[in-house]
């Protein structure tokens, strides 16, 4: 019962969860836990609220379950609400008492139904309101926020889970002018494509015959606006915006189809075109593309084709989408005739007719049996769709057949256990590549780490057996090698129609053959990566990761890209791609960003030049980084940083690569210089107004710290400070026990080490580390430990954990933590010498008692602490849980140090008409009652008080 115990604590003081889940992990016993985990926490950055170690999307309400023999409190509801603050959109939890809110039912006689809070008329005529109207007023319980209680605070990301493909949803939509008006809005036909992943909306969105769109509005059923995209100045004809952190009432809004999007123009004569958002079984097929517009001015008709190939024959599937083109008609929706036509600069090729109505204006057909000029004139974007109504005022629209335009990234990740023959040889090689309108292919291929030179590169499909390979394209001719690899850039002028399908289906490969490997040593496939807001993948190259950058070298199979930029804030943005890392041999990928040791002093005052950026499971992972020191910002200028993607295989880095991105925020965002500390190493600070206007910012020694940040105060280097929520606590360094003979106190240390060279004076042990041993980065304190040094560790926002000590493994870099063994004691009555220590002792005869608010294990106490209270030996007491007040059908009692709880067992009824008496802990059959109960069952509570 010690789960119950520190659960029901934390009610009475609005203690943080992860207590709940520190005292679940020490049940020593099994016993039934407080909330089941009954699915899993979210990966990071999804917006919501976690409690009870069940995490609640926003604006979700439920009642908490305390679990047995508590159960769950019908009578308190919580909610997750939604918060807002410049950086993101977080969850809050408030929880009320909704009993006194019950409605007065319409009956003489009303019951308490098992499961419920309010008394109801047992033949169900009670005309009380839902329940979920009644909590329309919330008061303050517990919040938690997601992001901001982990030490690398202020940043969100996005897992690799969300790009997963059975965790996206595609959408469509079709803008024309507004058709509500007595004349439309705009000439201008758009197409937008939508991709929904956890909660985040990415959208391609490309416009003919209007001017240059400045915003796209995403707007609800009702008419508000949801969702703003103020659309930049570029030189791409291609709109490319992320929805971020959506509400969970807004994705089931996109879900259900109920949410439409308008582009507006802003520079001279103002234009609008509308279209709502809609998912369609084509989309996730189509690899040709048109967007079919009208000669006539303000004609308000437009539509889309989404195309596809057979895979083995060439027969044109397409699939049209009409807006506008057939008037509806007071008489219904009658069958109009249209004409289907494919030609080649006005040239008839194909044509077909059908019957649609304006109720269904969709269409589907295939043009079968293409020739090899149709197929020639299709991957050159010269095929023209054009559809046609028949009778006296035809309406015609029409559009060129290109190749899918969107805003993702045709690109590949080659490594070694990609190979047709697998490898592990620590190389790296990476391709971006562009299709154009007019079918032509833009590349650019880059190749590290190889230990022979480069002699082929090739555009491949899959081996049609598996000894032979089967190459499409040679980009040979234009590779320069390198020490090491090399670079090829150019553009494939005459790319198939079939191959341009099978590229934008993930289908071709990227194949390096080397001196050594004839067969190839680096392959990859080619796949299309979601657009999810970083701009600098589609300007620039990535900078390669490779386990030959590692130092020392490391012989494996993956590899990697990642691009990084740092806006006019100095938020440094990346996303990491990754190929290769075996998921069975590894489950955690760890991705940090450093400033190297080759050119910086790593001592542990540098340890700000290391930032974890995130943990991911799939193959990429994207986000957001602030509040970076000016010392790494400086490596970023420099290019004398490092990303490293680091496992449990490779704890000190399985693939590196530099990265170089220039920047002026050494001196301050936009020109104005940083504030001046008093520290030895400058720190990033971010800007005093933001900091001033986040609620939760503590301010301590003339500074201002975000929540969840933790620093080393100046009036003592030996303490820790934190700031949880407004208020900074301070710790003071435990130093763990040494067990050596000989200690040193090192200069700038808090705490002594050993001395190795008294104590191992057989060896010759160097006075520095091997500049490759780094030591171990811990979460907890954000430090560098040296390697084989010990500490205790310091876990926000509870201090240090004497009753834990973490070892740096030198040799792997892992951190190693376990649980301090106490000495078994021989005396009746242990004590603690200090209130802080871990393990009791044997009192000396002069030696105080330590008192019970100081206990802190559960190493053989002799009483109980349950909430606020202590209890003795064999105590019982009914608990009493905030916005409930006291459990009278729960007795718990104190078992030898040992809380236990148990509910009243109630008899098993076989009546028909079970009611329960307000006082008590069972429920009763109705007949059973005398006549005299009965009549004191129908008394207003207020009558049945009794005066003592």
């Amino acid at each position: 019962m010690e789960t119950a115990r520190a659960l029901l604590l934390c009610w009475a003081t609005s203690c943080a969860w992860p207590a709940v889940a520190a005292a679940t992990s020490r049940l020593k016993s099994p016993a039934l836990p407080i909330l089941s985990e009954r699915e899993p926490l979210p990966s990071k950055g999804v917006s919501g609220c976690s409690f009870g170690g069940r995490f609640y999307s926003l604006q979700d309400t439920w009642h908490p379950d305390l679990g047995e023999p508590f159960g769950i409190m019908h009578c308190v509801k919580c909610i997750c609400e939604p918060q807002r603050s410049k950086r993101k959109v977080y969850g809050k939890v408030s929880c009320k008492n909704i009993k006194q809110d019950c409605p007065e039912p319409n009956c003489d006689d009303p019951v308490l139904q098992p499961g419920h809070c309010c008394k109801s008329c047992p033949n169900g005529e009670s005309d009380r309101q839902p329940m979920e109207t009644l909590f329309d007023g919330y008061e303050y319980f517990q919040e938690k926020e997601g992001d901001l209680q982990k030490s690398y605070n202020d940043r969100s990301y996005l897992s690799s889970e969300d790009m997963t493909p059975g965790e996206r949803t595609d959408f469509v939509a079709l803008l024309t002018g507004l058709q509500d008006s007595w004349m439309p809005t705009s000439s201008g036909v758009a197409r937008a494509r939508f991709t929904l992943t956890r909660t985040s909306l990415s959208f391609s969105i490309t416009s003919q015959r209007m001017g240059q769109p400045s915003k796209v509005v995403l707007i609800n059923s009702d008419g508000s606006t949801v969702f703003e995209y103020r659309v930049p100045r570029t030189d791409t004809d291609v709109i490319c915006g992320v929805w971020k952190n959506m509400l969970k009432s807004h994705i089931q809004q996109v879900q259900a189809e109920q949410i439409r999007v308008s582009l507006v123009t802003a520079s001279g004569r103002r234009e609008e075109i509308q279209g709502k958002i809609i998912k369609h079984r084509a989309l996730f097929a189509e690899t040709f593309s048109a967007t079919l517009t009208s000669d006539k001015e303000h004609a308000g008709m437009g539509g889309i084709a989404m195309l596809t190939l057979s895979d083995t024959e060439n027969n044109l599937h397409f699939i049209l989408i009409l807006q506008g083109l057939i008037k509806p008609t007071h008489t219904g929706f009658p069958l109009v005739p249209i004409h289907v036509r494919l030609q080649y600069r006005h040239h008839l090729l194909r044509e077909m007719r059908a019957n649609i109505t304006s109720y269904d204006p969709d269409f589907a057909e295939v043009f079968t049996d293409l020739n090899s000029r149709e197929l020639f004139w299709l991957s050159r974007g010269q095929l023209q769709i054009a559809v046609e109504t028949e009778g006296n005022d035809p309406n015609q629209i029409s559009g060129f057949i290109t190749g899918r335009k969107s805003c993702d990234t045709l690109q590949s990740v080659m490594s070694s256990s990609e190979a047709l023959t697998p490898g592990k040889t620590g190389a790296v090689g990476s391709a971006i590549l562009h299709l154009h309108d007019n079918g032509t292919l833009h590349y650019q291929v880059q190749v590290a780490g190889v230990a022979s030179k480069v002699i082929g590169v090739t555009i491949e499909q899959k081996p049609q057996r598996r000894s032979k390979r089967s190459v499409l394209y040679d980009l040979t001719d234009a590779f320069s090698p390198s020490l090491g690899g090399g670079h090829a850039q150019g553009i494939l002028g005459r790319v198939e129609a079939r191959h341009i399908h099978m590229l934008l289906q993930n289908e071709l490969f990227i194949n390096t053959v080397t001196a050594t490997h004839p067969d190839g040593e680096l392959r990859g496939q080619i796949h299309s990566l979601l657009y999810g807001g970083l701009d600098a993948r589609r300007h620039e190259m990535p900078f390669l990761l490779a386990g030959q950058f590692v130092s020392p070298p490391v012989w494996t199979s993956a590899a990697g890209h990642a691009w990084v930029s740092v806006d006019e804030q100095c938020h440094l943005h990346y996303e990491i791609v990754v190929n290769g890392l075996s998921k069975s041999d590894d489950l955690t990928i760890n991705a940090h960003l450093h400033g190297l040791a080759e050119i910086v002093d790593m001592d542990d005052s540098s340890t700000n030049h290391k930032r974890l950026l995130t943990g991911f499971y799939g193959s990429q992972a994207q986000g957001v980084l602030k509040d970076l020191s000016v010392e790494l910002l400086r490596h970023l200028d420099q290019g004398t940083a490092f990303i490293q993607v680091s496992t449990k295989l490779n704890p000190r880095g399985e693939i590196r690569g530099r990265v170089h991105v220039p920047n002026s925020c050494e001196f301050g965002t936009h020109g104005a210089l940083t504030e001046e500390a008093e520290f030895d190493d400058l720190v990033f600070v971010r800007d005093p107004e933001e900091l001033w206007k986040d609620p939760l910012t503590c301010f301590f020694e003339g500074e201002h710290h975000t929540h969840g940040s933790h620093w080393t105060p100046q009036y003592n280097t030996c303490f820790n400070c934190s700031c949880q929520k407004r208020t900074v606590i301070c710790d003071p360094v435990i130093c763990p026990t040494l067990s050596c003979s000989h200690t040193i106190q090192p200069e700038h240390k808090c705490c002594p080490v050993c001395d190795e060279r008294k104590e191992y004076k057989d060896l010759t042990i160097p006075e520095k580390l091997d500049e490759h041993s780094e030591g171990c980065y811990f979460e907890g304190d954000q430090k560098m430990h040296a390697p084989g040094t010990s500490w205790h560790p310091f876990v926000p926002p509870f201090g240090y954990i004497k009753c834990a000590v973490c070892t740096c493994k030198g040799d792997t870099g892992e951190v190693h933590c376990e649980k301090v063994t106490c000495p078994p004691l021989t005396c009746s009555q242990p004590i603690r010498r200090n209130p802080s220590d871990c393990c009791k002792e044997c009192p000396a005869e002069d030696m105080p008692l330590a008192e019970h608010g100081e206990m802190m294990q559960a190493d053989g106490p002799r009483h109980c602490k349950f909430g606020k209270n202590y209890y003795q030996n064999s105590e019982n007491w009914h608990p009493r849980v905030p916005l409930v007040g006291e459990m009278k059908c729960i007795t718990c009692w104190c078992d030898h140090g040992v809380t236990k709880c148990q509910r009243k067992q109630c008899p098993l009824l076989s009546c028909s008409k079970v009611i329960r008496r307000e006082g008590k802990c069972c429920s009763e059959c109705e007949d059973s009652l005398s006549k005299e109960e009965e009549e004191m069952m129908k008394i207003p509570d207020k009558k049945k008080t009794w005066r003592h």
